[in-house]
C-alpha cells in the first residue's frame, strides 16, 4: 500500500566559513577530489557541543492564506525566502517581517515542487533561481531569473526525469560545495531506483548547467541511489547530507547520504541485512510518519510529516553518525506538515501546513530554546 532567542553564533560562524572556503575554491576553478565527499568533515571547536540541542519552545502563526506551500528556501541575504505552491504554481517572497509578495508563476507546470536560489544570487550579476516541477510528460529542473521583483525567462537545466502522481521527490538544494542536489522519486517504477543509469529514485548532484558535478561517484549525475520518494535534504554542521524519505507500507526513513551508497529500495524498507544496502539512521511507521522535509538547528534534525501530522525532533549525537531518541511535537494540532526551513541567524523554524483547503494553509513560526 503506497502512502503518500538564543543565536548559535559559533555554529553559524563555522558554517559560513565552510561556505566561504568552498566559494573561493570554485572561483579559482578548483573542483572536488574524485573521492566525491561533498564536504570534508569539519573540526568542531571545543565548546561548540555546548550549544547543541534544545527543542521547540513556542509555535505561532507567522503567515496565512497559503495554498499547499511545498518548499521554503531562503535567499542568500537571509532576510527573506522564496516559497512555492504545489498546485497554483505560484512563487512568493516571504520576508522576516511577514511581508508576502507574489513574484511569479511557473509556466508549463503540473506540480511545482522545490526551489533553490543560486548561493551567489544577488538579483543583479546573479539572478539565477532553480525549480523542480512536473509537466504532463516529465519532471525537470529549470532555471529562471529573479531580479528581486519578478521571475522571467525559463530554461530547462535537466529534463527526462520520469514522473508520476506523488512519487517525484522534488526537493532541490545547493550544498556547501556549491553544487545542486536533486531528490527524485521512483515514479512508481520501483526498479528504477536500483538502475544507476536512471535519474529516478536517486539523489543527483549537478552543476548549474545540469552537468554531472565533478567527483560524482559514478561519473554521472547520480550521487546516491536506492531511494523510493525522498522529499527532504539538509546539511549538518559538519557538512553531512541528511535526507527524509517516504517509504511504502512498513517504514519511512531518515538517511545519512554518502556518495555512491545504495539505500535499498525496493529490496529493503527500514533496516535490513542485505549486502551492499545502507540502513537508515531512524525510521517511522506510516501512522506516525510519512516524512516530508527536514531542517537542522543546533545539531538537531527536525522532520515534518504528512500522514503523521506532527513534527519530529531527532538529535545528532555530537560529531558521530548516530542519532538519539526521537521526540514528537504538535501531533494532529495543525494537520499535515510539509515545508520546513531554518531561519538564518536565528534558532527558529518556518513550518508550512499542507492540504487544508484553498488559501487555508499557514506558515508557522517555531522557536527553539
Amino acid at each position: 500500500m503506497a502512502h503518500s532567542g538564543r543565536s548559535v553564533r559559533l555554529t553559524a560562524r563555522w558554517g559560513l566559513a565552510s561556505l566561504t572556503t568552498v566559494a573561493a575554491l570554485l572561483a579559482a576553478g578548483m573542483t572536488q577530489p574524485a573521492s566525491a565527499t561533498a564536504v570534508p568533515p569539519a573540526t568542531v571547536p571545543a565548546g561548540d557541543a555546548a550549544v547543541d540541542g534544545g527543542g521547540p519552545d513556542s509555535v505561532s502563526t507567522f503567515s496565512t492564506s497559503w495554498n499547499r506551500p511545498w518548499t521554503i528556501s531562503f535567499l542568500p541575504d537571509g532576510r527573506s525566502a522564496l516559497v512555492t505552491e504545489r498546485r497554483t504554481f505560484r512563487v512568493f517572497r516571504l520576508g522576516l517581517d511577514g511581508s508576502k509578495t507574489q513574484v511569479g508563476q511557473l509556466p508549463n507546470a503540473l506540480q511545482l515542487l522545490g526551489v533553490a536560489p543560486s548561493p551567489t544570487w544577488n538579483g543583479k550579476t546573479d539572478k539565477r533561481v532553480f525549480f523542480l516541477h512536473t509537466t504532463s510528460a516529465e519532471a525537470r529542473v529549470v532555471r529562471m531569473d529573479y531580479d528581486g521583483t519578478s521571475l522571467s525567462g525559463y530554461t530547462t537545466v535537466l529534463g527526462g526525469i520520469k514522473k508520476s502522481g506523488d512519487h517525484n521527490g522534488g526537493k532541490i538544494a545547493f550544498g556547501p560545495d556549491g553544487y545542486l542536489y536533486v531528490a527524485t522519486g521512483d515514479a512508481q517504477q520501483r526498479n528504477l531506483a536500483q538502475d544507476k543509469n536512471s535519474l529516478n529514485g536517486k539523489i543527483l548532484r549537478i552543476t548549474k548547467t545540469g552537468a554531472p558535478a565533478p567527483g560524482n561517484p559514478f561519473g554521472t549525475r547520480v550521487y546516491s541511489y536506492g531511494h523510493r520518494n525522498p522529499e527532504g535534504l539538509a546539511w549538518d554542521r559538519n557538512g553531512r547530507l541528511w535526507s527524509a524519505e517516504i517509504g511504502e507500507s512498513k517504514f519511512d526513513e531518515l538517511n545519512l547520504i554518502k556518495p555512491g551508497a545504495n539505500y535499498g529500495w525496493p529490496t529493503c524498507q527500514g533496516d535490513c541485512t542485505v549486502a551492499g544496502m545502507t540502513n537508515p539512521k531512524q525510521t517511522w511507521t506510516p501512522e506516525q510518519g510519512v516524512p516530508a522535509q527536514l531542517a537542522i538547528v543546533r545539531n538537531v534534525i527536525y522532520v515534518s510529516t504528512l500522514r503523521g501530522q506532527r513534527l519530529w525532533r531527532v538529535p545528532i549525537e555530537g560529531n558521530s553518525e548516530r542519532v538519539g531518541t526521537k521526540t514528537e511535537y504538535y501531533a494532529f494540532a495543525y494537520g499535515r506538515l510539509r515545508a520546513i526551513a531554518k531561519v538564518p541567524g536565528s534558532d527558529e523554524l518556518w513550518l508550512g501546513t499542507s492540504d487544508r483547503g484553498v488559501d487555508r494553509d499557514k506558515i508557522l513560526r517555531v522557536t527553539i530554546k
